[in-house]
């Protein structure tokens, strides 16, 4: 498993609403400035499903993020299948004034761990610099 985490300077009820919505995940999902998400839709409910578009903005890879949610506990956790059936949750973790989330995932089999640590590491600090900028 992965783990990777940061501590938001913000309510709950902010970093929840930027974390689901799918035009706020358009803007901080991505792990280095020479790729985005352009394309999010996310629908938030056991059973409902997600797909985050994320790809080099000079068209030379891209892949997609899609999965269904298994559990949703609003403020708390989110848990979820991607297709290929590997699994993940995310924390929130409320801390007076602070959120710190917490993802835990199964990496893929076919990129080194290390390399899907640092992605996903890269993408939650652009959530903490993106809530903490608005």
């Amino acid at each position: 498993m992965i783990t990777v985490q940061n501590t938001i300077n913000a309510a709950v009820e902010k970093v929840w609403e930027l974390w689901i919505t799918p035009k706020h995940i358009q803007n901080w999902n991505y792990a280095f400035d020479t790729w985005h998400t352009p394309f999010a839709e996310n629908d938030l409910k056991v059973d409902g499903k997600f797909r985050y578009e994320m790809a080099a903005k000079d068209n030379s890879a891209g892949f997609d993020f899609e999965g269904v949610y298994t559990k949703v506990e609003k403020f708390s956790l989110i848990e979820y299948k991607l297709l290929d059936n590997r699994t993940g949750s995310v924390y929130f973790e409320i801390d007076g004034d602070q959120v710190k989330i917490t993802e835990v995932f199964e990496p893929n089999a076919t990129d080194v761990v290390s390399m899907q640590q640092m992605w996903c590491q890269a993408v939650i600090d652009n959530f903490k610099k993106y809530v903490e900028s608005i």
